[in-house]
């Protein structure tokens, strides 16, 4: 009768439809030196679930969590901020002098701009060259004109 009654809680146990005090009976009955030998295979869980309820966790868990203090962090970053913006005016303005290039020779700045505008020249006709393909498939499509003007006669001459 007990054997039957334990192998019911079992049943029940591995589908978890077992409530704490089933589980109790389970914890207790693998808990004797004489288990079924069928039921041999258990034990050894039911003996670990035992000796883990024991354990403790003896440790202090703080509460407060230790907060630090941002202000400060966003006072400094404020600061290197400012800092760096003031001593980055003066690099500024050396540089916007030294971007427009002026030149005090006029003869020396003509030179510099026709080479500017040779090299522009050169860029722009290796594209242009490139894209002269097109003029081709102009003519082609000039000649589908004519076929067009064919089938408009065509079609005049057949619907009479």
């Amino acid at each position: 009768m007990v054997l039957n009654n334990i192998e019911r809680l079992l049943e029940k146990y591995e589908n978890g439809e077992t409530t704490l005090k089933e589980e109790q009976q389970l914890k207790h009955y693998f808990s004797q030196e004489t288990v079924a030998p069928h039921l041999e295979m258990y034990k050894p869980m039911f003996a670990y679930f035992l000796v883990n309820q024991q354990e403790q966790f003896t440790k202090d868990i703080p509460l407060k969590r230790k907060r630090t203090n941002y202000k400060w962090i966003y006072v400094a970053a404020v600061a290197v901020l400012m800092l760096g913006f003031y001593f980055e005016a003066p690099i500024v303005n050396s540089y916007e002098e030294y971007a427009y290039g002026t030149y005090s020779n006029p003869e020396k700045a003509l030179d510099e701009v026709t080479k500017s505008l040779a090299m522009i020249s050169d860029h722009f006709n290796k594209g242009t060259s490139t894209v002269n393909y097109l003029n081709e498939v102009n003519k082609g499509t000039a000649t589908l004109g004519y076929l067009n003007e064919i089938e408009n006669t065509t079609s005049i001459i057949f619907k009479n």
